[in-house]
């Protein structure tokens, strides 16, 4: 587990590495890369054993006999996140926003308005446009760098034609962790209007010391409503086998899924299947635990030099590995500190209005690499920025 070992990811046909200079102008032979979220470590041995093993066999055929792979997910959810879980709930999907886009398929029509509390994940907003359906922006509210839901707000809003809230929980791009009284007011939210309620909890496993994730599914009253979403691909970084979970425990919502996932024709990759059982295991728990004291250094070591820098402000992350960086002070135009942040520093990085309203003024960091990288970012952005200083 040395994260401080820095990997040649270029020409790997990396996302993050490989299309930085087409997506963003910046080269890879002296740029950084920090935008899609995706680690630069090595996975767990566990999970590296597990696909080694694969290969010693040589066969790759369809998989079969889940039942180990289900009983790993129950075993993670109930001793990392005090969730129980039936097995019989869990379905796989190709990833994530795989799983949301099902989900606005099987259970809203055509016309349909979907809420998002923004800025959030810009997936979401894809999948829901590339289904016929409504973006419903519902803003945070920024407090003092920190994002507060508005629900009297958010209730003058909608019109009677949404069906559906999609929570991004942990908070992406924000970092925030939503206390138990939020999510209980989430669901109240949700219920007073009559949605199916879709919570993305991703990066439920990387949350910081000091705060605590609840899962949606654990507060009371939720079920009728609820779709859950995991996956391992955050938190042990195999993204690339595309493998995530919908975990549905009210039996009429399964059906409806379970009936969209048969007339879609899907089934799981089966190296997804082996390494996500392979993570939930108590070996890739301490892998997990050693990564997240090692993204929390990160954290503060980008916070401090970011915040030193007069104009930006790091909002305070208590989950995930993404910095969320507001420029608002600078006085620039996003043209302008975006110019600086890729052309002086050579850094790729997330563009803040991608994520929705409230996104203007920001950009994401990918804090997930080796300190190195974080160093010399922290030390381009302060010599790109200044003349603020």
């Amino acid at each position: 587990m040395n994260f401080d070992e820095i990997h040649n990811r270029v020409g790997s046909h990396s996302v993050k590495w490989d299309m930085m200079e087409t997506l963003y102008g910046v080269s890879p032979e002296d740029g950084l890369s920090m935008w899609v979220a995706d680690m630069d470590f090595k996975a767990a041995d566990v999970i590296q054993d597990a696909v080694k093993a694969m290969a010693d066999h040589g066969i790759y055929g369809y998989y079969g006999d889940d039942a180990s792979y289900r009983n790993a997910i129950c075993w993670w959810m109930e001793n990392r996140h005090g969730w129980t879980v039936d097995p019989s709930w869990i379905f796989t999907t190709h990833g994530l926003v795989n799983g949301t886009a099902i989900c606005v398929d099987a259970f809203t029509q055509p016309g349909d308005g979907v809420v998002l509390m923004t800025p959030v994940y810009h997936a979401f907003s894809k999948v829901i446009r590339a289904n016929n359906r409504r973006v419903v922006e519902c803003d945070l509210r920024n407090i003092d760098g920190r994002y507060e839901m508005d629900f009297d707000a958010w209730d003058k809003q909608l019109d009677g034609s949404e069906k559906m809230v999609i929570l991004c929980s942990p908070h992406n791009p924000g970092g925030r962790v939503w206390t138990r009284e939020e999510l209980e007011g989430v669901l109240a939210f949700a219920k007073r209007h009559d949605l199916i309620l879709v919570s993305d909890e991703i990066h439920h496993d990387l949350v910081f010391p000091g705060y605590t994730h609840t899962p949606m599914a654990n507060i009371d009253g939720a079920a009728e409503r609820l779709i859950m979403m995991t996956a391992t691909s955050k938190t042990f970084n195999i993204a690339g086998t595309h493998c995530g979970n919908v975990i549905i425990p009210d039996a009429t919502l399964r059906a409806q899924f379970a009936a969209r996932m048969a007339g879609l024709g899907l089934s799981p990759n089966s190296f997804g299947l082996h390494m996500t059982e392979a993570a939930y295991s108590p070996e890739g728990a301490k892998w997990a635990d050693a990564v997240l004291e090692y993204i929390d250094g990160n954290r503060q070591f980008f916070d401090a030099g970011i915040n030193a820098i007069p104009g930006l402000a790091s909002m305070e992350m208590e989950s995930t590995y993404l910095a969320w960086v507001d420029f608002s002070g600078t006085g620039m135009t996003r043209e302008e500190f975006t110019d600086r942040v890729s052309k002086e520093a050579k850094i790729a990085v997330n563009q803040g209005p991608t994520f929705g309203s409230g996104g203007d003024n920001f950009l994401r960091f990918n804090l997930a690499t080796p300190r190195a990288h974080v160093a010399e970012a922290v030390k381009r952005m302060q010599a790109a920025f200044g003349d603020l200083q």
